[in-house]
């Protein structure tokens, strides 16, 4: 998915959802939240990473999860 300013700027990610998932080989807080993004299948794996939280808040993840999206974010930013 595409933001308004990635647009602009022509950059074209992969989906963050889809990132994430394929990060289950990680050590650490995004290893674990990819391992379960894996596993849910509800996990929007197109979606950003606002999208990523908000399914995350929905099913009350504690925390320490909505941080490790935070750190996968700027890892996906990175990498993109």
């Amino acid at each position: 998915m595409t933001t308004d300013i990635d647009e602009a700027e022509g950059i074209d990610h992969e989906p963050f959802g889809a990132w994430l998932v394929m990060q289950t080989g990680r050590t650490g807080w995004i290893g674990d939240l990819a391992k379960a993004a894996k596993g849910d299948r509800s996990f929007p794996r197109n979606g950003d990473p606002d999208a990523v939280r908000a399914h995350l808040s929905e099913k009350q993840a504690e925390s320490d999860m909505l941080e490790a999206v935070d750190d996968a974010e700027r890892s996906w930013l990175r990498a993109s």
